[in-house]
């Protein structure tokens, strides 16, 4: 009989240690190599095992918002908190909503952490994050904006834990190559954009562990160098890709400008097709008149040889042009770019404002009586109104002269009670130096 309960516990033993080998991945029974690059370790009712291969070991525990920092227990039983561990060998990060301890010299053993980590948590051994990203097209124009896509990576694994965008920051910059052939000689470095897994702008889905960067290329074309750099609370690594050329913007705007009332402003948009498919183009944008009112318009064919697009007269004044352009390059790949502002001036027509003010005055009564007599004729009118002007002008002229002798008054009495101020603390500070005596 006893060997019958003994056989019988001895299968349930193995059919239990079997089905629960089959929930655990290959990464969790494993999960010591060599060269002491791992990523996740066993992590089971807030214990782990540290294996004695490892010189050196970063941890990250996620843990709910706002709780205070874990508390890591030693196989020896003692304990490691933010605030009391020894700062030669451990270097401690903690965060709303994760710990990263960096810990030299691990104790071998069983390991407890002792917070408020979230269920099914597992602890992540950062060893190498890198981030591998689409190579950049060939042909890149300025002004224009880019979708380019990345992965995060923890040695060879993917990282697709959504929480762990809140460790680390993922920036791209360009960096001039300072090559005198080019227009962005002496630009120096310039912070291009940050990539983003959460859903908004370029992204198009949240914490699915695919990071996008969107490039807005509003800076000079010529030679630059992206580097991606990757900002850890304990470590900052970076990728250097090799040079790229951005192209200079392909679009460039004339205008031929109306003069009067019932004509049209006639403004052209000029495509440079060396690197791009100048009948692939269409625009969209807005123009700003004088008075600041704002008209869309939209460009989505050619006119002849060219794109055209025709205003309005409607006053003299600066005009403004933004416009947006959509196109394909010589390889055929899509791309929006904006165009740079363009502005033009409408002068006034003086020979329009002369005419204007001939027909105002023959407006004007030939005769006007003047008491009861007197009748002053057309001609004499005219020397009235260039007497009145004479005198509006003088008495703006001694207006001014007015409020510059009234500026020239507060200026030197503001001076005079400086001198007086100074005067009184010099007489204060020699009379106290006499008391002293």
């Amino acid at each position: 009989m006893e060997k019958l309960v003994t056989f019988l516990l001895l299968i349930i033993s193995l059919l239990i240690n079997s089905a629960f080998a089959q929930t655990k991945t290959p990464q969790e029974l494993d999960y010591v190599k060599s060269n002491n690059i791992i990523n996740q370790i066993p992590y089971f009712d807030n214990r782990f095992r540290i294996d004695a291969q490892l010189d050196e070991i970063t941890m990250l525990f996620y843990r709910k918002s706002g709780s205070t920092p874990v508390i890591l227990v030693r196989p020896d039983g003692s304990k490691l908190r933010v605030i009391d561990h020894d700062k030669k060998k451990v270097e401690w990060y903690d965060d709303v909503t994760f710990d990263m301890i960096k810990i030299k010299k691990p104790m071998p053993g069983p390991w407890q952490v002792i917070g408020d980590v979230l269920p099914q948590s597992q602890i992540l051994v950062v060893s190498d994050v890198k981030i591998e990203v689409e190579p950049l097209p060939d042909v890149m124009l300025a002004g224009e904006t880019l979708k380019v896509e990345g992965k995060l990576y923890n040695g060879n694994l993917a990282i697709n834990n959504p929480r762990f965008r809140n460790v680390v920051q993922l920036h791209v910059e360009f960096i001039s190559t300072n090559n005198a052939s080019y227009e962005n000689f002496g630009s120096g470095i310039i912070d291009l954009t940050t990539f983003r897994d959460d859903g908004f702008e370029l992204d198009e889905y949240a914490n699915d562990g695919i990071f996008t960067g969107e490039f807005q290329l509003t800076i000079p074309a010529g030679e630059w160098i992206p580097v991606y750099r990757i900002k850890l609370p304990m470590a900052t690594r970076e990728l250097r890709q090799q040079p790229i050329v951005l192209h200079k913007n392909p679009v460039s705007i004339s205008v031929d400008v109306a003069q009067h009332e019932g004509e049209f402003h006639t403004v052209h948009f000029i495509i440079d097709p060396k690197y791009v498919d100048p009948d692939s183009f269409i625009f969209q944008g807005k123009i700003t008149y004088p008075d600041k009112q704002d008209e869309p318009f939209s460009v989505t064919e050619k006119k002849g040889i060219g794109y055209v697009k025709k205003f309005a007269y409607t006053e003299p004044g600066v005009h403004r042009i933004n416009v947006n352009a959509f196109g394909k390059t010589i390889n055929g790949r899509e791309f929006r770019l904006i165009v740079p502002e363009f502005t033009f001036n409408v002068e006034v027509n003086v020979d329009q404002i002369n005419t204007e003010s001939t027909a105002v005055k023959s407006e004007k009564p030939l005769n006007k009586k003047v008491g009861a007599n007197k009748t002053i004729t057309a001609a004499e009118q005219m020397t009235l109104d260039d007497a009145a002007l004479e005198k509006v002008l003088q008495q703006q002229k001694e207006k001014a002269e007015k409020q510059r002798h009234q500026q020239w008054l507060i200026i030197g009495a503001g001076n005079l009670i400086i001198i007086i101020l100074g005067l009184a603390l010099a007489f204060f500070f020699i009379m106290r130096k006499r008391k002293q005596k």
